[in-house]
């Protein structure tokens, strides 16, 4: 999730747990900075755009990792706030749950986040919740100020606390009951018109739960459909794209592209654009523009050959977003403006694109 929350997570959880004993604001205000301390993993830098890419959310964020660490940050706490110094497991508490939200959080989004590190690197990622989400948040934001304004603990400040978490933490639940209902429209859409991925995902579309992106990887193309949660799928839109699997023979030794494969687990697209061999995460972002892409390989007039990955900076959004995303919130199935080009009907949706780039490795 994003740092705000993150922070507002972490005071909200300060202040139900030792705000009584130190005070709220304090107690904010020091669960909203061990809140952070978990993604400043930022800083370090592995090298490329691709290995920074797939290796956040490492260490930092395993529970086994966060659980070891605990006392290095709870021990000087009790030591110095007087107010701990007869707390500690408390302390040891709230620090451990600070850090284990802010990863278990993180693994509600699609990009991985590896929670059992070292035991295995697999990065976990429900994807049931986008990055940012007011509806999550703002309970959360709500405590944070109060906390901050209160000059003392109170009774109904604590049950304010409380009742934010569990708001918050129902609304997350929430996320992965729509995200299944999603999935199974999806699939009946799917089997209407005689396809039958590889595999699938669903995810909401920004700040909200109720309009979600369903990505299919069929073959040679991935499909694109938005699916309102409440909305009639008779005659949703599908849109298909070529996701340049041949390409992926010219990237069989390149390991800035086996690594974003992986990570991705095999939701990428390759794409050749300027004489530069490009790789997408089709998880995050829309259509055409994905946060995650990288060249990774060069033409030169032969051949492609290995580059320093370079990550792609793209606009977000494209023309009619905004109002093709309101129509999706209000239930309505419309198609987007930016990739009607890319609309398949039943008649045609067993029609793989066309691959022809083997030879020009």
């Amino acid at each position: 999730m994003d740092s705000v929350t993150q922070a507002v997570l972490g005071a909200t959880i300060g202040v139900a747990m030792v705000g009584r004993r130190i005070g709220p604001r304090k107690a904010a205000l020091l669960g909203a900075a061990l809140g952070t301390v978990p993604d400043l993993d930022v800083i370090i830098s592995h090298g490329d755009p691709v290995s920074d890419y797939v290796l956040h959310r490492g260490p930092t964020h395993s529970l086994i990792v966060q659980a070891a660490v605990t006392p290095l940050f709870a021990e000087p706490l009790v030591r110095f706030l007087t107010g701990l110094r007869n707390g500690r497991w408390t302390t040891y508490m709230m620090v451990y749950l600070v850090f284990a939200t802010h990863a278990l959080v993180d693994a509600m989004t699609i990009y991985g986040t590896k929670l059992l590190w070292p035991l295995t690197d697999f990065p976990f990622g429900l994807g049931s919740m986008f990055i940012i989400d007011p509806i999550y948040s703002l309970p959360l934001v709500g405590i944070a100020l109060c906390a901050l304004f209160y000059g003392r603990f109170s009774g109904r400040l604590h049950r304010w606390t409380v009742g934010a978490l569990i708001v918050s933490t129902l609304y997350m639940g929430w996320s992965a009951v729509g995200q299944t209902i999603t999935t199974s429209r999806a699939e009946t859409v799917l089997q209407a018109r005689g396809i039958s991925p590889e595999r699938m995902f669903a995810t909401p579309t920004v700040f909200n739960t109720i309009f979600w992106r369903v990505v299919a990887v069929d073959g040679g193309r991935y499909l694109n459909m938005y699916i309102p949660l409440f909305g009639d799928t008779a005659d949703l839109p599908v849109y298909a794209h070529n996701r340049g699997k041949d390409f992926s023979f010219c990237l069989e030794a390149n390991s800035a592209a086996q690594k974003i494969v992986k990570f991705s687990r095999g939701f990428v697209r390759f794409k050749r654009i300027d004489g530069e061999l490009r790789t997408g995460d089709l998880r995050m972002g829309l259509e055409p523009s994905y946060v995650f892409d990288f060249a990774v390989a060069r033409w030169d007039g032969v051949g492609f050959t290995h580059i320093q990955p370079r990550q792609i900076e793209s606009e977000i959004g494209s023309d009619g977003d905004i109002d093709w995303l309101f129509s999706g919130l209000r239930g309505e199935s419309l198609e987007r403006p930016s990739e009607v080009a890319y609309l398949i009907t039943p008649a045609d949706a067993e029609t793989q694109v066309a691959q022809s780039v083997r030879a020009q490795c």
